[in-house]
């Protein structure tokens, strides 16, 4: 912190000021993309009433896509490998649910079609208290990120 000195001294001590702010804070996320009959897997977390991506912070040892799988299997049972997955792009919107400016940038990486997981149940585990199926249609009930990313499904003609 920088020192105050001068007129701004009390009782022999100096203040401290906070540091400026370095801008805005970007947190970090991945997010599975399981699309099947042009709608794509959300879950709903415990105590909120938003629809999310299954996906999460990465461990400081992860890469993006290890963040995705693992979250994807905590919160939905789903034991998926790298060779599963394929990168879709990074949404980069508004965090919600977090302090004024601050950003979320998530990695999103599709499930390809063709292996076991198109005969996977997905299941809500004890950290979601439901899976749903949506369509852009749902984007009303998505943090700003789960809109993007539905609109970025819909352009690429994956979801209706």
């Amino acid at each position: 912190m920088p020192r105050v000195d001068g007129p701004h001294r009390r009782s022999g001590r100096e203040l401290s000021l906070p540091e400026p702010s370095a801008g805005p804070r970007t947190l970090r996320v991945s997010a599975l993309l399981l699309v099947r009959d042009r709608r794509v897997l959300m879950v709903r977390a415990r105590g909120r009433n938003v629809l999310y991506l299954p996906g999460g912070k990465a461990e400081p040892h992860e890469t993006d896509v290890q963040a995705a799988l693992r979250e994807a299997r905590e919160e939905t049972g789903l034991h998926l490998t790298e060779a599963d997955v394929e990168p879709f792009g990074t949404v980069t919107e508004a965090a919600h649910g977090q302090g004024e400016g601050t950003m979320v940038a998530m990695s999103l990486f599709t499930v390809r079609p063709g292996g076991a997981t198109d005969s996977a149940t997905p299941v809500a585990s004890a950290e979601v208290d439901e899976v749903e199926w949506v369509t852009s249609a749902d984007a009303d009930r998505c943090p700003p990120a789960g809109v993007e990313t539905l609109r970025r499904l819909v352009d690429a003609g994956l979801v209706d």
